[in-house]
């Protein structure tokens, strides 16, 4: 073997590297303000290139080092997601003096800047800009020709060495002429098209996303002049805003439901951002005094066929209660540098799931009925189509957003993605009809909302949260061993999912030969025809492409695989349509459902010797049980 060489600087980076070691530091940090106040100027007005320009100035004590970051694990994301390789142009300069200063990447946290300040400088300014994505497949869309969001965190560098509270910024934008704005900043002065708002600490700066637009409506949805609920609406065009009174009067009620729910307010004032576009990517994110929402278009005109996504917003407005000022210990962290960790997002994120749907049904935004269909459709997919129970746990799922943030998977049904959201529906469905039948009806997971999330009316917190806390709170609520019951649905495998609370509630999970109205829009909006349940495979309308294939489905038994083209059935030219003909026609048979495919550049047959028919799932009653579940989704306003 020949002699490998290394060269005495080559060997100390090595050596480095071996033992964990930093050629410079980053400052871990500390709850001590920061001198002085960051000031922030985002230009907007690109629009051409989808490019914020940005200036930010930041005060500095003394000459030295100094380490800039950008931000890295974002709240709400779970995850390191912080997108530092959309920044570009990164020029920095002494002042007083104008000098330019050199940066240097951190060799092992790529989101660190190490600068050295020259004696007798008082401050630094950057200039740098935001290259937003023009394409998808780059990322979330944020900048079209009529509308823009902008997440500030993504749009500046802080000092390390201290807590994100500590740091003090004054932000400003310039928008595009004429442009409105909406966001949950306080202070607004606008002169022209550029607004300045008051100082604010670092982490309510990265916590109070804006909106801008062409096209703009805003909505009270509650008055209450200590705090005030608003609704603000942009779209790409303006027959988009067009909302009818009694749409409008949904969301007030959901609002109202909410703060019936919680018995408080956390917040000053609420602010929904929604936009309604097909061009700004889609989006639900929690703030604690608003959320930012990306809807289809239609979502007040087309309002039957856009149902699906009306549990949104309620989703994202309970997080002000469960996630930012109850917040779970491990993912409360002082700064974007620090690891979180996600433990508890089946509480996080699993019961808010839960309680949107609750909300969207209390408010009247979905029918009783439609919210069945919705519970049904859950519910097969996690009984008959998550294979991958078996070996991963809903607690592990809670490391899905650091593992993969929002990335495709090959056979989600086997791998597993961000589960904790809707599996965690059944979970508290479960606790639910639990605490009423043990009570007789007399408490419920009403209760454990009221005592865990209400407390402490009018105050932001944060308050954390342990296990072991919400654990002690259900067994206020009712005496048990609610331990045991988390740790069954919380790491166990099944076999089946945790359906008892939907059958405790009165109803059973049944399949039929027709598709439920949810099913129908989902299908109809994602632009595909799927077979989840009979054959195990969903297909694109547009090309025939095989969008996903269940772990050990007919279809996967028959070789088929996701990104496969199919192109016939039984010989006939490929389409929805078709297919169930064909599923039909085999239904009670001996035959097979013969599926022409091309597998890149090779054709295949694959034949599944499937005769069970259509199957659509759906929510039946169970004769002399009491509606629990009815009980749970009844208005309390």
């Amino acid at each position: 073997m020949k002699r490998l060489l290394i060269p005495l600087a080559a060997a100390a980076i090595l050596a480095c590297v071996a033992t964990g070691a930093s050629a410079e530091s980053i400052p871990a940090p500390r709850d001590a303000p920061y001198p002085g106040t960051l000031q922030l100027e985002v230009d907007a007005t690109d629009l051409d290139h989808r490019i914020f320009h940005v200036r930010e100035t930041v005060p500095v004590a003394a000459g030295g080092p100094l380490v800039l970051l950008y931000p890295k694990w974002l709240p709400g994301n779970h995850s390191t997601t912080g997108p530092v390789e959309l920044l570009a142009g990164l020029i920095i300069t002494a002042h007083p003096g104008g000098t330019r200063i050199e940066w240097r990447r951190d060799p092992e946290s790529m989101h660190a800047f190490h600068v050295d300040v020259p004696a007798g400088a008082t401050e630094l300014a950057l200039s740098f800009e935001f290259i937003t994505p023009t394409a998808a497949e780059q990322g979330r869309r944020v900048v079209t020709p009529d509308m823009l969001g902008l997440h500030w965190e993504k749009a500046l560098l802080y000092p390390a060495g201290h807590y994100a509270r500590q740091i003090t910024v004054e932000p400003s934008i310039k928008l595009p002429a004429g442009w409105e704005f909406a966001t949950a900043l306080d202070g607004a002065i606008r002169t022209g098209d550029t607004v300045r708002f008051a100082p604010v600490k670092l982490d309510q700066l990265g916590d109070s996303p804006l909106y801008a637009g062409r096209y703009y409506q805003r909505h009270d949805l509650d008055t209450n002049p200590k705090a005030p609920v608003r609704l603000h609406v942009f779209a790409d065009r303006p027959a988009e805003l067009a909302a009818k009174p009694e749409q409008i009067a949904a969301h007030g009620k959901m609002v109202r439901e909410a703060l019936a729910l919680f018995g408080s307010r956390h917040y000053a004032h609420y602010d929904f951002l929604l936009a309604i576009s097909d061009n700004l990517s889609g989006i639900g994110l929690e703030h604690h005094q608003s959320s930012e929402n990306a809807v289809g278009l239609g979502y007040f005109l087309d309002w039957d066929a856009t149902a699906s996504g009306r549990d949104l917003l309620p989703h994202e407005m309970e997080h002000s209660w469960n996630g930012k000022f109850r917040r779970p210990a491990d993912l409360w962290t002082p700064g974007y540098d620090v690891p979180m960790h996600n433990s508890l997002l089946w509480v996080y994120e699993g019961m808010t799931e839960f309680w949107g749907v609750v909300l969207a049904t209390r408010s009247g935004l979905w029918t009783p009925q439609y919210t069945r269909d919705v519970l049904a459709q859950y519910a097969a997919t996690f009984d008959a189509g998550r294979a991958g129970r078996q070996w991963r746990n809903l607690q592990d799922t809670t490391n899905q957003p650091i593992i993969a943030y929002h990335v495709p998977q090959s056979y989600a049904s086997w791998q597993r993605s961000v589960d904790y959201y809707t599996e965690g529906v059944f979970l508290w469905l479960d606790a639910d009809t639990k605490l009423r039948e043990a009570t007789r009806g007399k408490r419920s997971l009403d209760d454990f909302a009221r005592s865990f999330f209400g407390v402490n009316d009018g105050e932001l917190g944060p308050v954390t949260y342990t296990r072991d806390d919400v654990v002690r709170t259900l067994s206020e609520v009712s005496p048990g061993d609610w331990d045991a019951f988390l740790q069954e649905r919380v790491e166990g495998h099944g076999p089946r999912a945790p359906l008892d609370g939907l059958e405790r509630g009165g109803w059973r999970l049944v399949y039929t030969d027709q598709p439920s109205t949810f099913s129908t829009g989902v299908d109809k909006a994602n632009k595909r025809a799927s077979f989840s349940f009979s054959l195990g495979l969903t297909v694109a309308d547009s090309d025939g492409k095989i969008t996903d294939v269940v772990w050990g489905s007919p279809a996967f038994a028959a070789g088929l695989a996701p990104g496969m083209i199919l192109l016939a059935v039984n010989g006939r030219a490929w389409s929805g349509d078709v297919l169930k003909e064909a599923i039909v026609a085999a239904q009670g048979g001996r035959g097979t459902i013969d599926l022409l495919v091309r597998n890149f550049d090779t054709f295949q047959t694959s034949r599944l010797p499937y005769h069970d028919g259509l199957r659509y799932p759906h929510l039946a009653r169970i004769a002399g049980t009491p509606d629990r579940l009815g009980e749970l989704l009844k208005p309390r306003t």
